[in-house]
């Protein structure tokens, strides 16, 4: 040590100067060099070695997701792995900033005149401050990402695709101060092909009435003739299962989501398909949500009102192309009632489901997630698994790239008050069926996209259609491609 110094004092003031510059610089692109160079050679080598094996980590799983795309987000999505990610962000920032501090000891600033040595000093602080702050902000990140999947997704059980399919139970519930309980007047199934993504939705009134359940279950043995008893009347609707079975916990006993068990029984027997899981968005919150992704874009092709029933009209969202919704205008435009029939409601929230399927991309996911964590974790709750986030978000991104379909058992076709419930099975299988015709139409190479599916698993055919028992008058086309009714 000696002897490099009395080497320093032999170099010109500038010589140190540039190679006190250098040092922080060497530190900055690859921690460690300046040990290496003129400090401990142990500790830069140790460096070395810890950034080595983060490399081949990175690349480990930067190869494995080109491979298995929803394993690896599933993996990276676990709480255990995003808490061991934030300490080992935590850990790297420390140790990083203590190599920057050793850099600038090894300059040996005091040999430098009192601009150059002020000059150093700030440079050394600003590059601790970035990086270490870079790496501090990530670790926060991360923590917020744990947080939101042990919140949001819970420890529940696996399940497997039914035929082929994920079918998901997508419910807006509405528990304002002036609602008895929570009632989930939106209802639509997910029905999302698990090769491909490609999705129909399938769109259910909340005034269904005499609504079955499964048999066996507690409802079922409740209600053997359907939801409906001679002092409810009218309010055995769909969107009443929630509240009746919320109330009746004794029904379901040891389960802690009775209302959720029995709506998305009630709408797997209504449907004919199997429900793997559940989404509950609260209304109430999904403007912050909605908000936190900076708003959806909308054709919009008749003007919807702002407020109407129980309170006044407070203006209106008006008609036009490419209209830009804000989260408060966005949730009117799809839950707005006034001037309007619920079935027309219904189709506006499935224009503002496909609008944030198509424009969410990962960049904004990424960028805003901290909003959007911070909100769904208030008005998000699903049975999805956290295991499960990794196949789901990457059935997501497949199914951007492909147009959505949809069927919604309204009237004339279906009379909500005397539903028939063979015509709805049958319908929803037929509008399922169309959407793997066109899956296998691309993978021949008959259709206008191309994509292949996903994996070589073997796809049982869907639930065959029922004959139809009576032929009520039907639109002229029950299954839509939801991208032609959003538009102006």
């Amino acid at each position: 040590m000696p002897q490099e110094k009395a080497d320093l004092r032999n170099l010109s003031e500038p010589v140190r100067f540039k190679r006190a510059l250098a040092l922080l610089l060497m530190t900055l692109v690859l921690p460690g060099s300046a040990q290496i160079v003129a400090g401990s050679k142990r500790a830069g080598r140790w460096a070395w070695r810890i950034i080595a094996g983060l490399l081949a980590i990175v690349i480990f799983l930067v190869i494995l997701g080109l491979i298995w795309r929803s394993g690896t987000i599933n993996l990276m999505a676990r709480p255990g792995t995003l808490r061991i990610i934030q300490v080992l962000l935590i850990l790297l920032a420390i140790g990083w900033a203590a190599l920057f501090v050793d850099a600038y000891r090894i300059a040996q600033p005091m040999t430098l005149e009192r601009n150059h040595r002020l000059a150093t000093s700030i440079l050394d602080a600003v590059l601790v401050f970035v990086v270490a702050g870079a790496l501090i902000w990530a670790s926060a990140f991360v923590n917020t990402q744990r947080d939101f999947v042990a919140s949001v997704f819970g420890n529940g059980q696996k399940s497997k695709a039914e035929h082929g399919r994920y079918n998901v139970l997508l419910m807006g519930g509405d528990s304002g101060a002036d609602r008895i309980g929570t009632r989930p007047d939106s209802m639509t199934v997910a029905s999302i092909d698990a090769d491909t993504g490609r999705t129909v939705l399938i769109g259910l009134p909340r005034n269904l009435a005499k609504v079955p359940f499964p048999a066996g279950t507690p409802m079922a043995k409740q209600f053997p003739n359907g939801f409906q008893w001679s002092k409810c009347a009218a309010e055995c609707l769909l969107n009443a299962v929630y509240t009746y079975a919320a109330g009746h916990k004794n029904l379901f006993p040891g389960d802690p989501n009775p209302g959720e068990t029995a709506t998305t029984q009630a709408v797997s027997a209504v449907t004919g398909l199997k429900i793997n899981y559940y989404v509950l968005i609260d209304l109430a919150g999904f403007r912050d949500l909605l908000n936190a992704v900076g708003g959806i874009t909308l054709d919009i092709g008749k003007r919807v009102p702002i407020g109407g029933g129980s309170s006044p009209i407070k203006g209106y969202i008006e008609a036009g192309k490419n209209q830009h919704l804000d989260g408060y205008h966005a949730l009117w435009f799809a839950r707005s009632r006034a001037e309007s029939s619920d079935y027309e409601r219904m189709t506006r929230q499935k224009c503002v489901m496909s609008a944030m399927l198509n424009q969410l991309s990962p960049q904004t996911v990424l960028t805003k997630f901290q909003g959007i964590a911070a909100a769904s974790k208030q008005v998000v709750k699903t049975s999805i698994p956290a295991g499960e986030l990794g196949t789901f978000t990457d059935l997501a991104l497949d199914a951007k790239k492909l147009p959505v379909s949809s069927f919604s058992a309204v009237p004339p076709l279906i009379h909500t008050g005397n539903p028939d419930f063979d015509l709805i099975r049958t319908k929803v299988a037929q509008a399922i069926q169309k959407s793997e015709a066109l899956d296998k139409a691309a993978s021949e190479g008959d259709g206008k996209t191309t994509e292949p599916p996903k994996s070589t698993s073997t796809k049982k055919p869907s639930t065959p259609a029922k004959k139809p028992t009576t032929s009520p008058t039907k639109p002229a086309n029950d299954v839509d491609d939801v991208a032609s009714i959003c538009k102006a």
